[in-house]
């Protein structure tokens, strides 16, 4: 089937249309990933060369293109359990966040989310960590820019072979097990999917309206996307919906050149407010 040639003026449309809308910074190494991932959308258009599909995007009034392009730019791998270190890390804080606490109430941002590995492993660790953990009132916001993942975190449908790596007691106290069309799924509990808000949230365009403080913010893996201008910023805002003591985590591959005033590295990419 013919493909559409992706020209480098094109491109740079492209590269700055996106930086100003999401954030994302787009490399000329990802010249061939647009190309390929959006020639099938231009063919369903009916168009023929990519500035008339920038002219499309761009002129599209309610956004929906500009969801659809982002999904189809941006990466999403994710799994239970990610970044081990941290979890281990966690085990040893959990002690010293319940001591803090007047009320049990925790409050947690899993800010992008993905298709809800992330806020899902955070109620398991909880339910396995937590001392009385039905007693307290957990709410976990959880936000992605991907339409498409944030409808699959909400069902809380995952894969046998995703879940069949966890340890037997974590999954069978977080699953129920479906057998459809004889074949074998796994969906999220309904009262652990209960304690997670999914909404559909911009890190960079959107406002950081939030009236509370959170206990932890996870933003992993989210922010090799961004500039170095775009990603302190972000982390700047983030530090202040933390309070004094409390950790930012970010992904293995990240790490902060600033803030060092307001946050401090503890390891594995984890870092306290200060």
């Amino acid at each position: 089937m013919y493909e559409i040639e992706l020209k480098p003026e094109e491109f740079k449309l492209f590269q700055t249309y996106i930086y100003e809308k999401v954030g994302i910074s787009l490399g000329k190494e990802k010249t061939t990933l647009v190309k390929g991932r959006l020639n099938k959308r231009l063919r369903q258009l009916n168009l023929q060369s990519f500035k008339e599909y920038y002219n499309y995007l761009t002129n599209d009034a309610n956004g929906d293109e500009l969801l659809f392009f982002v999904n189809a730019i941006s990466t999403n791998v994710t799994s239970f359990f990610r970044e081990e270190a941290q979890w281990r890390w966690l085990e040893g804080y959990i002690s010293e966040l319940i001591a803090t606490k007047k009320e049990k109430k925790i409050r947690i941002w899993s800010a992008g989310c993905s298709s809800g590995e992330e806020p899902y492993t955070i109620l398991m660790f909880l339910q396995n960590n937590l001392p009385d953990f039905e007693n307290w009132d957990i709410k976990i916001l959880a936000t992605d820019i991907s339409t498409k993942v944030l409808t699959h975190a909400v069902e809380g449908f995952y894969a046998q072979k995703d879940v069949e790596q966890l340890p037997k007691n974590i999954a069978l106290a977080s699953f129920d097990k479906i057998n459809s069309d004889n074949e074998i799924k796994y969906q999220i509990k309904p009262h652990l999917r209960e304690m997670v808000i999914f909404r559909l949230y911009n890190l960079v365009t959107d406002p950081f309206f939030f009236k509370n403080k959170f206990d932890m913010i996870f933003c992993r893996n989210v922010m090799i996307y961004f500039d170095e201008t775009t990603r302190q910023d972000v982390v700047g805002r983030f530090a202040k919906l933390l309070p004094k003591g409390s950790p930012l985590f970010l992904g293995s591959s990240e790490s902060l050149m600033a803030h060092k005033e307001t946050l401090k590295l503890l390891g594995s990419s984890i870092y306290k407010k200060i």
